[in-house]
């Protein structure tokens, strides 16, 4: 059944001070929405900062928290989760991303919530011929080898549980974002940590591998868009360009006025760097690794992706990768994650508006 957002409408968002969840207030609080942001007890609240948005700290964890979190709330956007490559925890991953994700939308369904939007991961897809050059859609099953890490397992875990209860009557949409990137990414995540580094002078090089590139305000959108026009239990890609690394930093490069990192390494050297961090300083010295190699088996991972059921559904659009990662670094440079002298190199080019969307 299509639904219409509102002014007035009263929509709960956990996760919204996150870089995704910030991007979805912003766009809801355009539409004239009321929004209730849940946030993680202690969390940042920068990317909230001058929104009117009411604000609880909740722990998603705990059900009894959630009682009464969606009184007079229309919608609910579940978008909370926990990210990472190296956790001193694990178990954390499964307690909030998927226990906290039955209780999130359990409770929102209870309450009478007309419609959850769940916010799951690409990671949750295979990616049987993407080395062959098709991209992966929803229709695509995971290959569990290929599950990376707590985040990819959990997060798998998390769907099917969340599917398990659309099947129960849960009014349920899901969008899957690919990579992110533009303003607001404080932490950064490992998407902008790409654009960071490059920024930082530290890529000497890259590998043969290939990602989708979306602006966090385009996937934002595409959220709001599968609220309204999504259809119960079905699942939804939200992306935007698929580039090769290789393109990615060559944008980068024109965009920055940097010079461009032409080095191209065999897939076996973020493997060895992933595997040699892990065990130095993830299993020796008890530390994040500088390199771990959750992050070095997806650096070497052709992650393209087809968002074309979002498109013909949903009305869905994308603005150019340029355009995201442009976004990305001026937010970086202007927020004072550059260092000085890289900032001095700077020239900066502005890709062509009258190219800004793509169908």
């Amino acid at each position: 059944m299509t639904k219409q957002l509102s002014s007035g409408d009263r929509a709960v968002v956990t996760g919204a001070a996150g870089f995704i969840g910030s991007a979805v207030t912003r766009a809801l609080l355009g539409r004239g929405v009321s929004v209730v942001a849940l946030l993680e007890p202690g969390a940042s609240t920068s990317n909230l900062d001058g929104l009117d948005v009411e604000c609880h700290e909740v722990d998603v964890t705990d059900p009894l928290q959630l009682t009464h979190a969606f009184k007079g709330a229309r919608y609910c956007f579940h978008l909370a989760a926990k990210f990472g490559f190296w956790p001193k925890d694990p178990s954390a991953f499964y307690a909030i991303n998927v226990n906290g994700s039955r209780n999130v939308v359990s409770a929102a369904a209870e309450s009478g919530v007309e419609r959850i939007v769940y916010t799951s991961s690409v990671a949750t897809l295979g990616l049987w011929d993407t080395k062959a050059g098709r991209p992966s859609n929803e229709d695509d099953f995971a290959d569990l080898s290929h599950l990376y890490g707590n985040y990819k397992q959990t997060k798998y875990v998390a769907e099917h549980e969340v599917l398990r209860l659309a099947a129960q009557g849960a009014p349920v949409v899901l969008v899957l974002p690919t990579m992110p990137h533009g303003p607001f990414d404080h932490r950064p995540t490992p998407s902008g940590k790409v654009v960071l580094d490059y920024l930082n002078g530290r890529i000497p090089g890259y590998v043969d591998t290939a990602m989708n590139v979306a602006h966090v305000d385009d996937l934002a959108e595409g959220h709001l868009l599968a609220l309204e026009k999504g259809r119960q239990g079905r699942s939804y890609i939200c992306g935007g360009d698929n580039i090769s690394m290789a393109e990615l930093l060559e944008v980068l490069s024109n965009v920055t006025g940097l010079p461009r990192a032409s080095r191209r390494f065999p897939s076996t050297f973020p493997m060895l760097a992933g595997r040699a961090s892990q065990f130095i300083e993830g299993n020796l010295l008890r530390r994040e690794p500088r390199v771990p190699l959750e992050a070095a088996q997806m650096a070497t991972t052709v992650m393209t992706f087809d968002d074309s059921r979002a498109r013909s559904e949903l009305g869905y659009r994308s603005r150019p990768a340029a355009f995201a990662l442009y976004d990305s670094a001026r937010w970086f440079v202007e927020n004072g994650y550059v260092r000085t002298d890289q900032m001095a190199k700077l020239r900066w080019s502005a890709p062509d508006e009258s190219n800004d969307r793509t169908d």
